[in-house]
């Protein structure tokens, strides 16, 4: 049976437990933070999108010993952790598909833009925050200008 892809879409690089919240609904990631997710998401988005793990930590306003101990424990992490991180999987998705990588999106982060000094990387550390940076994406891959 032939695998179906998505039309006009860059494959992306998420793998193992990141590809199950690839593309998402908000109701879904509700529904998943709702639930508590494993911090093998959490290791696995720092090493696809190639962050260290103190700073995804930080992002996250956890701290990475605590990641560890629920990791050790085999505990999941809270709903608004959850959430926060989910939103950020969706983000890298949407990243890495149209800079066509994670090292150039994680440039485009890192550049000020609006006509500030404010960077993309600033609004991440809440939710609304990566709401507000996937809208510019959807501006930019539309063709407007950033």
């Amino acid at each position: 049976m032939p695998q179906s892809t998505q039309q006009g879409h860059a494959p992306n690089r998420l793998t193992g437990k990141l590809r199950r919240y690839s593309g998402a609904s908000g109701h879904a990631i509700a529904e998943y933070a709702r639930n508590g997710i494993k911090t093998d998401v959490f290791y696995e988005l720092a090493e696809s999108a190639k962050i260290p793990e103190k700073n995804l930590a930080g992002l996250l306003h956890i701290s990475p010993r605590t990641i560890g101990n629920y990791k050790e424990h085999d505990k999941p992490l809270n709903p608004v952790h959850s959430e926060h991180l989910l939103k950020l999987v969706l983000l890298y998705e949407k990243g890495e598909e149209l800079f066509s990588n994670v090292d150039e999106f994680n440039y485009w982060l890192r550049k000020p833009l609006w006509n500030s000094t404010e960077r993309p990387l600033d609004w991440l550390v809440t939710p609304g925050g990566i709401d507000v940076v996937i809208a510019e994406l959807v501006h930019l891959a539309h063709g407007d200008v950033v």
